[in-house]
C-alpha cells in the first residue's frame, strides 16, 4: 500500500565508511539489538558498534563473536551523546544511525541534529512526544534539504500501532471516510531505561504541551482532508471482549501523522488508541496506578527515587522475556466494510523492540523505498517494505475477521 510521497531526496552518498552504526550498543536493549544484527545482518553489511565506554564495547563484541565469528572484526566507535563533535563525526561516517540512548529529551538532540545536517538516515526507540515534536521543529526542514530520513519510535513505540493501522487501512475501501480503533495488551515487564524515559515524559507535562503547540505552528495544513486522533473515553469493547482504557501515548500521534501524509487513509480518518484489559478491577487499578505514577513524576525527589530502584541498563532476564507477549487488535470500518486485524509477537519491550529497530535500520539501508525525507513515520518512510521484513522476522500481522 506504500504511496510515493515525492520530496526531493539526494542520492545516498557512496563515501560513507558504514552502512549502519548502532549507538548505545551496550545498554540493555542496545545489546539485544546488536545480538539481532549479529545473527541477521546480511553478508557484506558494514556495521559498527558505538558508545562511550570502550571496555564495555569490547566485551559486547566478544559476546557477539560467540554468536557469529564474523563479528570478531566489528569496528568499535567511541562517542558520547553530549559531545557534539564526536556525534557529528559519527553521523558523517554512516548511511544509517540507530540509537537506543534515552531518555531522548536529554541525550538525543545532538544525534538528530548531526544526522539532519549530514544527510544520514536516523532511527530511535523514543516514546517521548516532546522530543519528537522538538526535533520536528528544529530539524525537519534541514533533513528535507539533505535527504535525511528521521524516523522516531521504531520499537514497540510505535511500530505495531503505526504499521497495524497501515495494514488495516489497506484492507478497507479507498476514497471514503475511515475509522480505526487500536487495543493494546501485553504481559511484559519494563527495564530501567524504559522506566527512566516514561517517568521523564510524565514529569514534563508543561514542556510536552508547549512542544506540541510549537509543532502545530510549523506543520502544514491538510487541504481537503481531515485527520483526527481523539482520546476517547473508557468503555467496554464488545469487539475485543475487554475494557478499553484511553492510552494517550505517542502511538496515536504517529498513526495520525501517517494518515496525514498518505492519502490512502481517506478524506476523513479517525484513530483511537486503548489499553485492553479483561477484568474491570484490573482496569480500575491500572488507571489508579498510572495516575499515581504521573503525580509522583511531578516531584523531582520522588522521580529520582523511582529511577534509582531500576537502574538504566537493567531489565527482565531471558526466561522472563521468553514468556512475554503482546497483541494489538484493530477494528477498522468505512465504505460499508468492517475488518478486524491483529499484530502480535513475543516480548514487546526488548526482544521484539530490538528486532523492530534493527529491521527498520536495515530497511532504510538496503530496501527500495518511497522518495521521502525529513521527519517521517515508519509507515510513510518504509511502509510495505518494513511490513514484509517484520512478517518474515516473526511478527504476525493477520486478518482476524471481515464483515
Amino acid at each position: 500500500m506504500t504511496e510515493h510521497v515525492h520530496r526531493s531526496r539526494p542520492e545516498p552518498r557512496p563515501d560513507r565508511d558504514f552502512d549502519l552504526v548502532l549507538f548505545g550498543a551496550t545498554g540493555f536493549v542496545g545489546a539485544l539489538t546488536a545480538e539481532y544484527l549479529a545473527l541477521h545482518a546480511p553478508a557484506g553489511c558494514r556495521w559498527a558498534l558505538a558508545g562511550r565506554d570502550p571496555g564495555r564495547l569490547e566485551r559486547l563484541r566478544e559476546r557477539l563473536t560467540a554468536l557469529n565469528p564474523a563479528c570478531a572484526g566489528l569496528p568499535l566507535l567511541r562517542a558520547d551523546a553530549s559531545d557534539g563533535a564526536a556525534v557529528r563525526e559519527l553521523a558523517a561516517a554512516t548511511r544509517v544511525l540507530a540509537t537506543t540512548v534515552g531518555p531522548y529529551v536529554w541525550y538525543g538532540a545532538e544525534l538528530v541534529a548531526a544526522c539532519a545536517a549530514a544527510g544520514t538516515d536516523y532511527v530511535d526507540l523514543t516514546g517521548e512526544p516532546e522530543f519528537v515534536d522538538r526535533m520536528y521543529v528544529a530539524h525537519d526542514a534541514r533533513a528535507r534539504e539533505t535527504g535525511a530520513r528521521l524516523v522516531h519510535a521504531c520499537g514497540f513505540d510505535s511500530v505495531p500501532a503505526d504499521l497495524g493501522a497501515y495494514f488495516t487501512v489497506g484492507l478497507l475501501p479507498a476514497g471514503v471516510p475511515l475509522r480505526v480503533d487500536g487495543f493494546v495488551r501485553s504481559s511484559a515487564l519494563a527495564s530501567g531505561g524504559t522506566l527512566a524515559s516514561a517517568l521523564t515524559a510524565l514529569g514534563r507535562g508543561p514542556q510536552t504541551l508547549a512542544a506540541a503547540r510549537e509543532r502545530r505552528l510549523y506543520q502544514p495544513r491538510l487541504p481537503g482532508r481531515r485527520v483526527r486522533g481523539p482520546v476517547g473515553a473508557p468503555r467496554f469493547s464488545r469487539e475485543t471482549g475487554t475494557w478499553a482504557l484511553p492510552l494517550p501515548t505517542l502511538d496515536p500521534r504517529v498513526v495520525t501523522r501517517s494518515a496525514a501524509a498518505l492519502e490512502r487513509y481517506g478524506p476523513d480518518f479517525r484513530y483511537r488508541h486503548y489499553a485492553s484489559v479483561r477484568h474491570l478491577p484490573v482496569a480500575l487499578g491500572g488507571t489508579a496506578a498510572l495516575g499515581a505514577a504521573a503525580a509522583l513524576a511531578q516531584v523531582p525527589a520522588a522521580r529520582r527515587w523511582l529511577m534509582a530502584r531500576w537502574e538504566p541498563g537493567t531489565g527482565p532476564d531471558a526466561e522472563r522475556r521468553a514468556r512475554s507477549w503482546f497483541t494489538v487488535r484493530f477494528v477498522g470500518e468505512g465504505g460499508g466494510r468492517r475488518v478486524f486485524t491483529e499484530v502480535s509477537g513475543g516480548d514487546p519491550g526488548y526482544g521484539e523492540t530490538a528486532k523492530m529497530l534493527a529491521e527498520s535500520a536495515l530497511c532504510l539501508a538496503y530496501d527500495a523505498l518511497p522518495q521521502t525525507s525529513g521527519q517521517l513515520t515508519t509507515a510513510v518512510a518504509m511502509g510495505d517494505a518494513l511490513l514484509d521484513r517484520l512478517q518474515k522476522a516473526g511478527i504476525r500481522f493477520r486478518v482476524a475477521a471481515e464483515i
